[in-house]
C-alpha cells in the first residue's frame, strides 16, 4: 500500500520458483537411499521487468508510476543471468516444477491481496 517502489535493475534475470515445490523436492532428496546433489530449478528465465509487467497487469494497473529505481538495490557484483538446471533433479527424483511464471506471481498477489484484507492487517495498517 506503499506511494513507490524502490527496486533496483529490472533487467536481471532470475529463475523464479515456487517454495512449495522446492520444499516438494527437499522432501523427495531426503527419500533417496543415498544423499546426493541436486539444483532445484524451474528451468525458466524471468527479469524483475517482467515481474512487474505479469504482477501489475493483473492488477489492471501501469507499473512505471508506482516504481523507481534505486541505486542503493543495485547489487555490486550483478549477475544478469540466473538459471538452473534441473535435469538431474527430474531424471532422478521424478521432480519438476508445475506452477508456471505466470501462476507463481497471480499466487504471491493473490495472497498479498487477502492478507491486506485480513482484520489483523487493517487493525496494524489502519485500513489506509
Amino acid at each position: 500500500m506503499q506511494k513507490k517502489l524502490f527496486l533496483g535493475n529490472l533487467d536481471a534475470k532470475r529463475d523464479w520458483g515456487y517454495a512449495k515445490e522446492y520444499v516438494e523436492a527437499m522432501w523427495t532428496m531426503l527419500q533417496q537411499p543415498e544423499p546426493d546433489d541436486y539444483v532445484i530449478a524451474t528451468g525458466e528465465t524471468h527479469s524483475v521487468r517482467e515481474f512487474l509487467d505479469e504482477a501489475f497487469g493483473y492488477l489492471e494497473v501501469d507499473w512505471k508510476p508506482y516504481v523507481e529505481i534505486d541505486p542503493r538495490y543495485f547489487r555490486p557484483s550483478e549477475v544478469d543471468i540466473l538459471l538452473g538446471d534441473a535435469s538431474k533433479a527430474r531424471e532422478k527424483l521424478g521432480w519438476r516444477p508445475r506452477i508456471t511464471f505466470r501462476e507463481l506471481v497471480r499466487l504471491m498477489i493473490d495472497a498479498e491481496m487477502q492478507a491486506l484484507q485480513s482484520p489483523s492487517a487493517m487493525a496494524v495498517g489502519g485500513g489506509d
